[in-house]
């Protein structure tokens, strides 16, 4: 009776995970929904990161294709962007327009910069300071563009993790969020992270030669990595007070551009 029940409970949370795994496919996609399995919507921020990694594979082979082609890097570069884009429905570059808007308002009137359907100088700014950022970075990078999109993505993904577990919800109204409704923990949440990272540090070690210089950059791409997805939402927290969905988008995206601007000064060095 006790091995039934432990199975039972084993089905059980496959079945949640995988439900939230389709609901986070829902949600942070356009794509369309999965056949079979009902998508829920309790705990998908924990799954962020692996469509991070599934749309950053989706640029790598876009790269792939268009250089087997002969395309030109910055044609292949703006290509994998706008797929990037197109795919979450813009959804995140919308976040950091409105929230570029709403630091650049002012502590009084931030919220209602964020809330309005207009976007703004500064958001307009923001938009194109972060496109000729990713745009040069992933020219630089050339070569090694294909590993940095799935890195940059999951990296990208993984601190709104931290700014949903660290920072309180700022909004306009009345309303609570979804995130936070069913959050466990920042040490819950980030566990099919940490898995991710298992996985991809042992697929490092048994696809490459594993010496001092490979194990530096394994280390350099991981901290790097870390270390920007919990200082931007920190910074953005500072500006604005705490976070909303808006600012979520806004921490991915920066996050994301800085390290693709990291991974160009170490893959590509010179």
């Amino acid at each position: 009776m006790r091995l039934k029940e432990t199975f039972e409970v084993v089905i059980l949370i496959f079945k949640n995970w995988l439900g939230d795994l389709a609901g986070a496919w829902v949600f942070y996609t356009i794509l369309p929904q999965w056949p079979l399995i009902k998508p829920r919507f309790k705990r998908i921020a924990r799954f962020a990161p692996l469509i991070g990694i599934f749309i950053g594979c989706l640029q790598s082979f876009t790269w792939f294709l268009l250089s087997y082609f002969k395309w030109p890097n910055i044609s292949a570069a703006l290509i994998s962007i706008a797929i990037s884009i197109c795919i979450t429905g813009g959804l995140h570059i919308d976040g950091l327009m409105d929230t570029a808007d709403g630091i650049g308002a002012g502590s009084s009137r931030q919220l209602e910069a964020m809330k309005d359907s207009r976007v703004g100088a500064l958001g307009v700014q923001s938009l194109v300071i972060i496109l000729i950022l990713q745009i040069a970075t992933i020219i630089k990078l050339g070569f090694y563009a294909p590993l940095a999109f799935p890195l940059a993505a999951f990296w990208g993904r993984t601190s709104q993790i931290f700014a949903i577990g660290s920072y309180k919800y700022i909004v306009y109204k009345e309303s609570s969020s979804l995130h936070q409704k069913y959050w466990q923990g920042i040490s819950k949440e980030i566990r099919p992270s940490l898995v991710i990272i298992c996985l991809g540090i042992i697929f490092f070690m048994f696809s490459t030669n594993f010496n001092i210089s490979n194990s530096l950059l394994l280390i350099y791409c991981i901290l790097s990595g870390l270390i920007t997805s919990i200082l931007i939402p920190y910074f953005l927290n500072k500006s604005l007070g705490g976070h909303n969905g808006d600012s979520y988008g806004a921490g991915l995206v920066i996050t994301e551009t800085t390290n693709l601007l990291i991974l160009s000064i170490i893959l590509v060095p010179n």
